[in-house]
This record gives C-alpha cells, structure tokens and sequence, in this order.
C-alpha cells in the first residue's frame, strides 16, 4: 500500500490503535511489536498528526508538520490549574504531623 493511499484510508479509530500499540509496545490482542512495527507505526502515527492534528498536544507534529511544544502556562491552562491553585502549600505545625 501507499502511503498516500495509507493516509487517506486512515481513521480516527485506527490511528488511535496505532498509538496505543506504540506507547503499550503491543497490539490490542497482546502480541508485542516487531522493532520493523514499532517503527513503522511510529512513522505513520506522524504523518497522520502533520495532517489532522489541528488541536496538537506537548510534544507532538502539528497539522502542517511542524513539531509543537506547550509551554508549562499552556499545559496548566489545558488542565485547568488556575494560578491561585498552582502556589497553595499544605502548611502544618510539627505537633500536627
């Protein structure tokens, strides 16, 4: 196959499998990725995200192809820290521990 052809018949659902097979270092059924697999999955994993990826998490390929990188203000705003949260310390007197 293709690889344009590859990429157009690729589905949200099956690029979803691919990455997990690629995090996990397994297939949905168990059976561990080939080196060969793992690097092949990785590189069609890619080429989707230059494609489809309009909403880029930390560290992933943006549509378009360019690499993106969240600063530490973006991931706290995408996790919903608001900035009086991220400075509360949980203070106790010695007595209390």
């Amino acid at each position: 196959m293709e690889l344009e052809q590859l990429l157009n018949s690729m589905t949200p659902d099956v690029y979803q499998r691919i990455v997990t097979a690629v995090e996990l270092g397994k297939w949905t059924d168990g059976t561990p990725l080939t080196q060969e697999q793992r690097d092949s999955a990785m590189q069609a994993v890619m080429l989707y995200q230059s494609r489809h990826n309009i909403n880029p998490e930390h560290m992933s390929v943006a549509a378009g192809g360019e690499m993106k990188f969240k600063s530490k203000a973006e991931l706290k705003r995408d996790f919903g820290v608001e900035e009086s949260e991220q400075d509360d310390i949980a203070r106790f007197k010695h007595n209390q521990i």
